[in-house]
Parts: C-alpha cells; structure tokens; sequence
C-alpha cells in the first residue's frame, strides 16, 4: 500500500528517527526524467514544512525530489513523489515519536505498578521499558500489525524467547524474538520500521532496540499494547 497519484505519460518516520531534512533536490530536468509526478498532493504543505522545503503548497520538481527521497528510504511506493496519506502519515508519526521525548508515558497509559514492564504505543508506533516509574529503554520506533493483522491490545507477558528465531510462517528470520501473545513477538527487521503497511501482528523493530530489549526482559516480564494504529 502506498500513495498513488495519476502520472501523466507514465505509470508510474528524538533526532535519530528523523530522515535528513535537507534532501539533495537536483535540477527540474534530472527531476522529470527521473518520473516524478508533477501533481500537488492533499498533504502538500505539511509534507512540504516537513522536508524543510518552502511552503507553498504547490508541487515543484525540488519538491518531488526531496520527497523521494523520504519514500525510497522509508520503502513507500510508488515512490514518486506525491504528497499522499502514506507519506504525511508516516512523517506526522516520526514527528510524534519525536515530541515524545524521554516522557513517553506522560499520559500514563501504559500502567507503571507492576515492576518491569515493555509499553508498546499502536498510535504512535512507539515502545519502551519502565521499572516502575523509571524510564529504563526508549522510546524507539516500532512497526507494528497492518490492517487486518493488527496487534492486538491489551496486557500480556512474555512467553518464549528465541534469540535466532525462523518463522515456519512467513519463512524468514525473527531475530531476537520475544513472544507475548499467541504468535506476537517483539523482534528485529533490517527494513525501516516506517515501512508500510505493517507487520503480520509482530512487534518489528530495529536491531539495535531488539537487541537491547532482549537483554532487559525475561519470561514472565508484563507486556501492554494500548492505541490503535493510523491506517487499521
């Protein structure tokens, strides 16, 4: 699933999770040849604030260029340069990621009297760990179930730990799997985490984050996944 203009004569997501804002955008020419659609898309200004480019709510070859760039890296397709939903959904998540800062459970959501806990947020696409009230890991970007496989909420725990897991399933690799819910696991995908449409249900997340996360819990260790993901 991703953003689909019409194309004339063709057929054409905290610092680290933001893409560099200032996009090499290249000539209008290299831009044409290159297949970028020449529409202006719904979510053209905010797409357009976002990449850092002036805002005038009017496609330009620049435009296309520097939002390519931001699709290609986050794997939306087509990637053509369009101002969808795809695109600004992906980016407004990645800014409320961001805004969320080292107080990911402001809203106190995620209940904080059970010791160690692994809080995974479905609207924002986030995840951390608390010990009680103490922020322990995160918050880090997460990619959780598509439409019709999502995540389901609720309080779990973890059940099974797999460090080299293969999915019999999907035949590929769940490193650092985790399992809290009937299948659902917390595990590393090398792809972006803001690849849509999402997950088979699985908690995806980057090495790094996985890693850790395996290193912080145990079986037994209270899991809550609370929200709805954008698009499902």
């Amino acid at each position: 699933m991703g953003d689909r203009p019409r194309l004339a004569g063709a057929a054409l997501g905290l610092t680290a999770l933001l893409v560099p804002l200032t996009a090499a955008v290249g000539s209008a020419p290299a831009a044409a040849a290159s297949g970028c659609t020449t529409q202006t898309g719904p979510y053209q200004r905010q797409v357009e604030k976002y990449m850092g480019r002036p805002v005038d709510g009017r496609q330009s070859p620049a435009d296309c260029v520097a939002t390519r760039k931001f699709q290609r890296w986050h794997g939306i397709s087509p990637a053509a340069g369009y101002a969808g939903t795809v695109t600004w959904r992906t980016m407004s998540t990645i800014l409320a990621q961001k805004a969320a800062g080292n107080t990911p459970n402001r809203a106190g959501r995620c209940p904080t009297n059970r010791g160690r806990i692994a809080c995974v947020d479905l609207t924002r696409q986030l995840s951390w760990i608390q010990d009680g009230a103490r922020l322990k890991y995160g918050p880090v970007p997460v990619r959780t179930g598509r439409d019709g496989a999502e995540t389901r909420t609720g309080s779990k725990r973890v059940y099974y730990r797999s460090i080299d897991h293969w999915s019999t399933i999907y035949r590929v690799w769940m490193p650092y799997s985790q399992f809290f819910d009937g299948g659902q696991a917390f595990h590393s995908v090398t792809k972006s985490v803001h690849n849509p449409p999402g997950s088979g249900g699985c908690v995806n997340m980057r090495p790094a984050d996985a890693k850790a996360y395996w290193n912080l819990l145990r079986n037994g260790d209270d899991v809550f996944v609370y929200g709805r993901k954008p698009g499902t």
